[in-house]
């Protein structure tokens, strides 16, 4: 037996429409809070699907704001605006309303308006010391699981993103409305669910923090999630399917937030950097290559969770099933394709093995010529 510790959001409500019935689920995590700053994108206002839950929150009696601005893989220029507004407004609590962009961007918001804590001493494991004020996220995507995770990644300067990861991060509630995924284009459908399916695989071989509940999660995250991730492509209004990949999507963040990433997301981060390819189709270009470098030390966990899907009991069968599915879903498969030459190589290299936060979480040790092959590999 090993020791290990299992945290993740103690209040979850899972139900179609939930988020038009925001003001009745959420009060109770809100803890009194009347005036609430609401994170989100354009995106999402666009679509109208917050239009029902902030109607339901003024309705109750909440004063509202909210802070539509948020961009993908956000810079800290975008933290720092949303505090601004957010004190100004007077905000006793946040809710988090949109992809893992919002979401993150709503968890460090939340800290920053409830504390004195800067934001540069908050970033790496358990920098972050709270307090912050009360946070509920509702996402509209099923992959990143930010929803019931304690990491939130930010970018930093002009290309870098970094982590922060401490239990402060951890919502007070959140909220699955299969029903706000209905209308996900086929192409963010696909590469958000293989970013959840990238999130089980890297919980299930982490080689530090790996435990039996995430374990658990991961497996039937990875069921959940391949069993739907076609279907909702073909049909993106089949609700059943929805619903799975939402909550596949959240097993798979529970999993992956108490036995984190290693080098797959390590490798997609300059991706989203440097070149703002969107997070969970920069999981899915470089996941192939890590899988088959990988494959030799982690064989025997890749085969469970291959058996696990229906699969022959092997690296080689989940490596060609993950393949198979990038292609039948319509995902890039190259970085050429994404506009990166071999030129751009060794910077995103040097990026990645720089990353002493993921990459003690890969079965196997990557070291910068061993980066610099797989990116080659797939160019």
């Amino acid at each position: 037996m090993h020791a290990f510790q299992f945290r993740t959001v103690p209040h979850i409500v899972s139900a179609p429409g939930a988020a038009a019935q925001l003001a009745r689920h959420a009060t109770p995590a809100l803890k009194c809070a009347k005036r609430l700053l609401v994170i989100t994108d354009k995106g999402v206002m666009g679509l109208g699907l917050l239009n029902a839950a902030l109607n339901g929150l003024q309705a109750d009696g909440y004063a509202v704001h909210v802070y539509d601005k948020v961009v993908a893989d956000p810079p800290e220029s975008v933290l720092f605006e949303a505090v601004e507004e957010g004190r100004a407004f007077g905000a006793e609590a946040v809710i988090g309303f949109g992809g893992g962009s919002p979401m993150d961007t709503a968890k460090v918001v939340a800290l920053l308006l409830g504390g004195p804590q800067e934001l540069a001493d908050m970033y790496g494991m358990d920098k972050a010391a709270g307090p912050r004020l009360p946070l509920v996220l509702i996402p509209t995507t099923a992959g990143t699981g930010s929803e019931v995770t304690s990491v939130a990644v930010i970018t930093t300067g002009a290309t870098s993103k970094r982590g922060i990861a401490a239990a402060p991060l951890y919502a007070d509630m959140a909220i699955l409305d299969a029903d706000l995924t209905l209308g996900l284009p086929r192409h963010i459908t696909a590469a958000t669910g293989i970013d959840a399916m990238v999130h089980a695989i890297e919980a299930y071989t982490g080689k530090r923090f790996k435990n039996p509940v995430s374990d658990a999660l991961a497996l039937a995250a990875m069921k959940k999630l391949h069993g739907a991730l076609e279907r909702v492509c073909q049909d993106g209004s089949d609700r059943k399917g929805r619903a799975d990949m939402l909550l596949g999507a959240m097993l798979a963040g529970q999993a992956f937030s108490n036995s984190p990433v290693g080098g797959v997301h390590a490798m997609a981060y300059p991706l989203g950097g440097m070149f703002h390819v969107p997070h969970g189709l920069s999981n899915s270009v470089v996941l192939p290559p890590v899988l088959r470098f990988n494959a030799n030390t982690a064989e025997a966990l890749y085969s469970e969770i291959a058996a696990h899907i229906g699969l022959k009991a092997s690296s080689s069968a989940l490596i060609a099933e993950m393949e198979r599915i990038a292609d039948a879903v319509g995902i890039e498969r190259r970085l050429s394709q994404l506009g990166i030459s071999h030129n751009d190589i060794p910077a995103m290299a040097e990026d990645v093995a720089a990353n002493d936060r993921l990459l003690p979480n890969n079965p196997r040790p990557m070291g910068y010529d061993d980066i610099v092959a797989m990116y080659e590999e797939i160019l």
